[in-house]
């Protein structure tokens, strides 16, 4: 009798790409302190929590029939939020991010296709190509974890990827990317006509002064930006992610997505956070301080650390960080090995949580330093 998972799993007839393939996903472990996934730790405001039961009351009166299937109000509330001259015309939003960017790939990949992504960078790229049997490459960071301009352009050229991943600031590093990589990516593109997706899922914790690709979206309708309500709205258990470009990538979605894909609750719950965002949003600024601070603290402990314009900060020189991990877990912290050698990834939770997280840290991690 096959007992293992994995083995009763490729008995079936799977596509052979995905054979061997394991789901996506973190440790889900029940600790005091969980800094491993990017949430925000603050969670939701009481009235915003109110106003979102309310508005949810209101959609359930209408269950019997199907939602609103372009979601029209909740792509106004999504523009009017970005800003930037955008109308609902140039909004799309899905289930999360992740659903957002398989419909890109429905849509744009396939068979044949291919995408680029550069990493260390989100996991989640290779897997939805895979899942849309699009073709995946790889192109090359630095030693900082930045990308060149000149350099990736030419990659994106010499490939001839039909649709290219940046990641900016970049899952698991925190990088930011300057607006002159996105330009010259997006004109490197032209030959093959590229789809240019620009991952801001954590835009709200850059530092000041950090430009969104949303300025560079008049003129190039080949070119996509998309967000997430998971992180700075504390919406992660709601699922809504969002993009803008041109009208025509979201008219060319609509012909991939599902019928009805987003359910009248979740557009009421959306609705109502975005029309109390300066609320859901006023956190922002602290878990940016903590995050500042977790970088201060493990400078000062000799770890070397990624520049981050993100809610989390990548940290290295670690002679085991498996060790590591599993110590600062013992001790009732988990955090995220997201499988660079000597290094670890934490999420800036709240103080108290920063505060647990570097003292746990200090008191295990001289002897392990390179």
């Amino acid at each position: 009798m096959v007992t293992d998972p994995l083995e009763r799993l490729n008995r079936l007839p799977i596509r052979e790409n995905l054979r061997g393939l394991r789901p996506y996903g973190a440790p889900q472990i029940d600790v005091p302190i969980l800094l491993n996934v990017n949430e925000n730790t603050h969670g939701v405001p009481e009235d915003v929590r109110s106003a979102i039961v309310e508005a949810v009351e209101g959609a359930v009166a209408g269950l019997n029939r199907y939602p609103d299937r372009e979601f029209t109000v909740l792509r106004e509330h999504l523009a009017t939020y970005l800003g930037h001259g955008l109308t609902a015309d140039n909004i799309w939003a899905a289930n999360g991010s992740n659903e957002v960017l398989q419909h890109v790939l429905l849509a744009f990949g396939g068979p044949g296709r291919t995408a680029l992504g550069f990493p260390p960078t989100y996991s989640m790229y290779p897997l939805l190509a895979g899942s849309t049997g699009t073709g995946y490459l790889t192109g090359s960071r630095d030693e900082s974890f930045d990308l060149d301009a000149r350099t990736t352009a030419s990659e994106v050229a010499a490939t001839g990827a039909n649709i290219v991943f940046l990641c900016s600031p970049n899952n698991p590093t925190g990088t930011a990317l300057p607006l002159e990589v996105v330009s010259e990516v997006y004109d490197a593109g032209e030959a093959a006509q590229a789809i240019v997706i620009v991952d801001e899922a954590y835009a709200e914790f850059s530092h000041s002064g950090t430009p969104s690709a949303l300025e560079l979206l008049p003129g190039r309708e080949r070119l996509i930006v998309s967000r997430t309500m998971s992180k700075a709205f504390a919406l992660a258990g709601a699922r809504l992610g969002y993009l803008a470009a041109a009208p025509e990538i979201a008219d060319a979605l609509r012909l991939v997505r599902l019928p009805y894909h987003l359910s009248a609750i979740t557009q009421a719950t959306a609705v109502a956070a975005l029309t109390h965002s300066a609320k859901l949003l006023a956190n922002v600024d602290e878990i940016k301080r903590q995050r500042d601070r977790i970088v201060s603290g493990l400078t000062g402990m000799g770890l070397p650390v990624a520049p981050s314009d993100s809610n989390f900060v990548l940290f290295g020189g670690l002679d085991d960080p498996g060790a590591v991990w599993q110590d600062l877990l013992d001790a009732g912290v988990l955090i995220r090995d997201v499988g660079i050698p000597g290094h670890l990834r934490v999420t800036a939770g709240t103080q108290e949580e920063t505060t647990t997280f570097l003292k746990a840290l200090e008191s295990l991690i001289r002897p392990r330093v390179s």
